[in-house]
């Protein structure tokens, strides 16, 4: 009797998720999560004493912050299901590994050396490219109504544009090898959307989450541990940051896997327009950065009018297709 309620159970939750309005809140609201990360990352590498060049400590810190994740996901999969959350088998679960190694081990490793280097307004504007790559790749491996229009190219030029004058205008903010390494880390989470929207549709949502927090976390903690990496809280702050940014990956994957599945990739890629503002509003906040730079906010205006564009024809798409 148990199956029919699990199937019951997760069928209630891809019906909220493909609601118009609940996918809207709720992809508001992973950005969101996903916007706070940068500047409490600078603010967990202060609270840990970790020096920007102490690679083996940032990929410890990495780790630990996605394995505690996992172990969250894996709690809410067993409380809201009832049950705990089944494993896949086999090939599958070869795959959520190998998806984890990718998307949580390579992206973050990539994106906390970045972030390590990187002012958190020249860091969201880069990494706001995932959100135009999600669209371009969804174009090519998803087709429907994830097809690529003039109006979704329109939109991806402004955004590029964006992030070519945060680049060039950005000395200030960060090296050269940051900047490379946050377009790097875009570049892989783009690719990993179709890939996350596969496997979910050949799995339970949670458990590929916790699988991919719980492959890639590892994969960091132990090369970062192996290098000889460190960490010790030098502020009783230190364990309530960690687990935060633990909350924000556990939550945010959650909902994005399932957003991700039972959506059009290029409907929820766009709103990663809050990822750049939330950024930029935390670090002026958290870690005394400046917040009226004419350059980042006018590479930040034209990157959320470019996920804008992209996100009108999405919506209109949809409209006429109910109609």
């Amino acid at each position: 009797m148990s199956e029919p309620v699990h199937q019951a159970g997760m069928s209630r939750l891809d019906a909220l998720f493909s609601h118009p309005g609940a996918a809207v809140g709720l992809a508001v609201l992973c950005n969101c999560l996903w916007g706070a990360a940068f500047p409490f990352i600078k603010l967990g590498y202060r609270l840990y004493d970790i020096a920007s060049e102490d690679t083996p400590s940032i990929l410890v810190f990495a780790g630990v912050r996605f394995l505690i994740a996992a172990i969250m996901v894996w709690l809410c999969g067993w409380a809201l299901n009832r049950r705990i959350p089944q494993m896949p088998r086999g090939r599958v679960l070869a795959e959520c590994c190998a998806l984890g190694l990718w998307q949580t081990g390579l992206q973050y490793a990539l994106y906390y050396s970045a972030a390590a280097v990187l002012t958190g307004a020249l860091g969201s504007i880069l990494n706001s490219t995932q959100s135009f790559l999600g669209v371009i790749l969804a174009h090519f491996l998803c087709g429907g109504s994830d097809r690529m229009t003039l109006r979704k190219a329109l939109g991806c030029l402004l955004g590029f544009g964006g992030v070519l004058l945060a680049s060039v205008s950005g000395g200030e903010g960060g090296s050269l090898p940051g900047m490379l390494a946050m377009l790097a880390a875009a570049v892989v989470f783009a690719a990993a959307g179709p890939w996350n929207k596969s496997v979910t549709h050949r799995a339970d949502s949670f458990s590929v989450c916790c699988l991919n927090l719980g492959a890639g976390g590892a994969a960091l903690a132990l090369l970062g541990f192996a290098m000889g990496g460190r960490l010790q809280p030098q502020s009783p702050a230190g364990v309530p940051v960690l687990l935060f940014l633990a909350f924000i990956s556990g939550a945010g994957y959650v909902l994005w896997a399932l957003l991700m599945k039972n959506n059009p990739v290029s409907r929820i890629a766009v709103f990663g327009l809050l990822i750049p503002v939330v950024t930029v509003l935390l670090s002026a906040q958290l870690n005394g950065e400046t917040l009226l730079d004419w350059r980042y906010l006018a590479a930040l205006a034209l990157v959320c009018a470019g996920i804008w564009m992209v996100n009108l024809r999405a919506a209109r798409s949809k409209e006429a297709h109910h109609d």
